[in-house]
C-alpha cells in the first residue's frame, strides 16, 4: 500500500470515494430531474405522449443509477471507518491480473486507434445524448472501481497526475459537445437547413455578452483552484541532486508525448525535428487550407479531412502518449498495467536491431562495411554510405517519391486545388506526422530501432 497499512489505506481511499459517489449521485439526479421536468412540458404545453413516456422513462433510470451510486457510497464509508479494504466495491482480481497482463503499447495505441475509427464511423449514434451520458458514467464507475487498488490509487491520486486524469475526462466532453453540434448540422445540410449557428445569426457585443462570461468563468476558475489547492498537496520535492535521480525521470506532462517518441526515434529527432514540423505545421494551417466550408460552424462531412487529421494528430499522436508517459510508464521507462506495481527491478528485454544489421548481417550474413584504421573522411564517409544506402534510399523515396505518388491518386484534387507549394508543405507535413505510426509498427514488429543509423554524425532516423 506503499507505505501505509490496509486499515489506513481504506479509511484514505473511502474518505475520496464516499464523496466521489455522492457527487455522482447529485449528478445523476440532477439529469433525472431535468428529464421529468422535460415530461412536464410535453404532457402540458405540446401533448406529445410519446416523447413524455421516452422522457418519464430516462427520467427512472437515472433516479436508479443515483442510488446506485449511493449505495456504492455507503458501501465504501462503510468499510472504509472499519479499516476493510476488501469490502471497499471494487474490481474482482482476476479482472485486474487480465487488464495488466493483456495490455501493452502496442495493445494501448491500436486499442485507442481502434476507439477513434469506431466514434467516427457511429459518431451519429454516440452523440446521442442519453449514450453520451452512459458512457460518462461507465468512465466515472470505472475510476471508482478501480480506486481500491493501491497501485492504481497511488498512480491516479499522485497530484502531478490528477491533472492529467481530469484532461481525459474533458477532452471526452468538449469534444462529445464539438461532434454533436457537427452532427446535427450536417443533418440539417441533408435537410436543405442552414447551420444551427447561422439561424440565430445577430450581433454579439463584447460588453456585456463577452466580457460578463468571461468575469463569470473566471471567478468559477479561480475558487476551482483555491479548492485544488486546498485538498491536493504542492508536488513539489526535494532539490534536484546528481547523486539521486528520480525513476522514472519524466518530464512536464505537457512534454511526455515527445519523451514517449524518444522510444521510437533519436533525441534530435523527437525533440527537435518533429516539435519543429508541429509549430510550423500549426502556423501554416491558415495559409493551406483551401476549404473554406466550416467557418463558423462546426461540421464533419464538409471538412472530413480536416476533421480525420485533428483526430489522429493531436488526440491519437499527442494526448494519447501523454496519458501513456503519465500514468503507464514506470520505472526505467517500462511499461506498467494499470493495477501493476511500478517495480524499479523489473527488466525487459530489448533486441532493437538497425536496418543495416538486418541487410548485412541477417539476409547476406556479411559484417557491416567499415572503413579500415585510419581512412580519411572522405572514404570513412563512403563506407557509410554502402552501409546505410538501402534505408537512406527508403528514406528519400518515403519523402520525394510519395508526394507525387499521392498527388496523382489519393490527394488529385488536393493538388488541383492547392497548386505545388502548399501541396508540398501539406504533403510533407502529413508524412512526418505518419512517420511517427509507421515507427510504432516497425518496432513492433521487426524490433526494428533505425532505419537509416548514422552514429558517427548523430544522424538517425
Amino acid at each position: 500500500m506503499h507505505g501505509v497499512s490496509p486499515e489506513q489505506f481504506a479509511e484514505q481511499v473511502a474518505g475520496f470515494l464516499g464523496p466521489y459517489y455522492i457527487a455522482l449521485a447529485l449528478m445523476n439526479s440532477v439529469m433525472a430531474f431535468f428529464l421529468w421536468k422535460k415530461t412536464e412540458q410535453h404532457v402540458i404545453w405540446r401533448c406529445k405522449l410519446g416523447s413524455a413516456s421516452v422522457a418519464l422513462t430516462s427520467s427512472l433510470v437515472w433516479v436508479i443509477v443515483a442510488a446506485f451510486y449511493v449505495l456504492l457510497a455507503a458501501a465504501s464509508v462503510g468499510a472504509g471507518n472499519s479499516g476493510n479494504l476488501v469490502r471497499i466495491p471494487h474490481f474482482p482480481a482476476w479482472f485486474c491480473e487480465f487488464i495488466n497482463q493483456s495490455t501493452g503499447p502496442v495493445i494501448y495505441t491500436l486499442g485507442t486507434t481502434a476507439v477513434l475509427v469506431v466514434l467516427y464511423f457511429f459518431r451519429g449514434f454516440f452523440v446521442k445524448p442519453w449514450v453520451a451520458w452512459a458512457i460518462w458514467n461507465l468512465m466515472f464507475l470505472f475510476l471508482g472501481l478501480s480506486m481500491p487498488d493501491g497501485d492504481f490509487y497511488a498512480i491516479v491520486a499522485k497530484p502531478d497526475n490528477v491533472p492529467i486524469v481530469a484532461m481525459v475526462f474533458m477532452l471526452a466532453f468538449f469534444n462529445w459537445i464539438a461532434t454533436a453540434q457537427a452532427v446535427a448540422n450536417d443533418r440539417r445540410k441533408e435537410e436543405g437547413l442552414p447551420p444551427a449557428e447561422k439561424e440565430n445569426d445577430e450581433k454579439v457585443l463584447v460588453w456585456p455578452d463577452l466580457v460578463y462570461t468571461e468575469l463569470v468563468c473566471m471567478i468559477a476558475l479561480t475558487a476551482v483552484l483555491i479548492l485544488w489547492a486546498v485538498l491536493l498537496q504542492a508536488p513539489l520535492e526535494e532539490p534536484a541532486s546528481s547523486v539521486k535521480t528520480p525513476n522514472p525521470s519524466k518530464a512536464p506532462w505537457y512534454f511526455l508525448g515527445l519523451q514517449e517518441m524518444l522510444v521510437y526515434y533519436d533525441p534530435w529527432m523527437a525533440g527537435v525535428v518533429l516539435p519543429t514540423f508541429i509549430i510550423v505545421g500549426l502556423m501554416a494551417i491558415p495559409y493551406i487550407d483551401f476549404n473554406k466550408a466550416g467557418n463558423g460552424y462546426y461540421t464533419i462531412k464538409e471538412r472530413k479531412f480536416a476533421y480525420i487529421t485533428f483526430q489522429l494528430g493531436f488526440l491519437e499522436l499527442w494526448v494519447t502518449l501523454i496519458v501513456l508517459g503519465t500514468l503507464l510508464r514506470g520505472p526505467n521507462w517500462n511499461f506498467f498495467g494499470p493495477y501493476e506495481f511500478w517495480d524499479a527491478h523489473k527488466v525487459e528485454a530489448l533486441n532493437n536491431v538497425n536496418l543495416s544489421e538486418y541487410f548485412w548481417q541477417w539476409l547476406l550474413g556479411m559484417s557491416l562495411p567499415r572503413a579500415p584504421v585510419g581512412s580519411g573522411q572522405g572514404v570513412a564517409f563512403g563506407y557509410i554510405l554502402a552501409r546505410e544506402w538501402l534505408g537512406i534510399l527508403l528514406v528519400l523515396g518515403y519523402f520525394i517519391a510519395l508526394p507525387p505518388i499521392m498527388a496523382v491518386t489519393v490527394l488529385r484534387k488536393f493538388y488541383q486545388r492547392m497548386g505545388f507549394v502548399r501541396y508540398m508543405t501539406l504533403a510533407m507535413l502529413i508524412l512526418f506526422m505518419a512517420s511517427l505510426p509507421a515507427k510504432m509498427v516497425l518496432r513492433w514488429m521487426f524490433n526494428l530501432k533505425y532505419i537509416v543509423a548514422i552514429p558517427e554524425y548523430f544522424l538517425n532516423f
